[in-house]
């Protein structure tokens, strides 16, 4: 669930002008940066605190269906919402790409059906595909403009051999976004639907949540009936 919305911003950062334009022949590297001196971590604001509770909720949810392994019970329906800082995306492109934007704030709903949870979680050989999921994104414009709204939908698939997750696909659809940027959305969806380039990265993010993540809320997952 976080996964889909950390690739959704991945690829607007991918597809901004100013990555196009880092990723044409010719352009300049920026200057190694030193190791950073560790920072302490900004408070949260009440939005953000309410997005956090939130995406844990649904968290507890999906690692309670993959633990129990139990087909039998309610599917997942989330409301899911997460604010990237201008610093925090800043510091995900680790200065290889300069920003053009301010903080981007993705949202969407997310559906998952109980029944293929848990059997991609007990059986040798399962596949996961997700029915059409709408991803939202406002990104801040400098100047006190108003904020692009970019609209963007996937149905991933996913496939698992002993409950570890070793190919996946995005599978991107329809895009709404600014004649600014929509023809780059348009050519990155349409290339990965083509290659797959970002697969590999979906089979990273799952393996990571069904282990660490679901580790971070097992102490209030549900006990298992007698």
């Amino acid at each position: 669930m976080h996964a889909i919305l950390r690739l959704s911003l991945t690829m607007l950062i991918a597809l901004s002008p100013a990555a196009v334009s880092a990723a044409e022949p010719g352009a300049a590297s920026p200057p190694t940066a030193e190791a950073p001196t560790p920072e302490k971590k900004p408070e949260l604001t009440p939005e953000e605190m309410a997005e956090k509770e939130m995406r844990k909720a649904c968290k507890i949810k999906v690692c309670a269906i993959l633990a129990s392994k139990d087909p039998q019970g309610e599917d997942v329906a989330c409301d899911i919402v997460k604010t990237w800082r201008e610093a925090d995306i800043t510091k995900m492109l680790g200065g290889r790409i300069n920003w053009p934007w301010g903080k981007a704030v993705c949202d969407f709903k997310l559906a998952l059906q109980r029944e293929p949870l848990a059997k991609a979680m007990s059986e040798p050989s399962y596949e996961v595909a997700l029915p059409s999921q709408k991803l939202r994104c406002s990104v801040a414009q400098k100047g006190g403009t108003d904020p692009y709204a970019i609209e963007m939908s996937v149905a991933p698939k996913v496939k698992f051999e002993s409950g570890k997750a070793t190919e996946a696909a995005v599978n991107w659809g329809e895009a709404s976004a600014p004649m600014l940027i929509y023809p780059l959305i348009y050519a990155g969806t349409g290339f990965d639907n083509s290659n797959n380039v970002l697969g590999p990265e979906v089979v990273r993010m799952i393996n990571e949540f069904t282990t660490k993540k679901c580790a971070e809320v097992k102490v209030e997952l549900p006990a298992a009936p007698n």
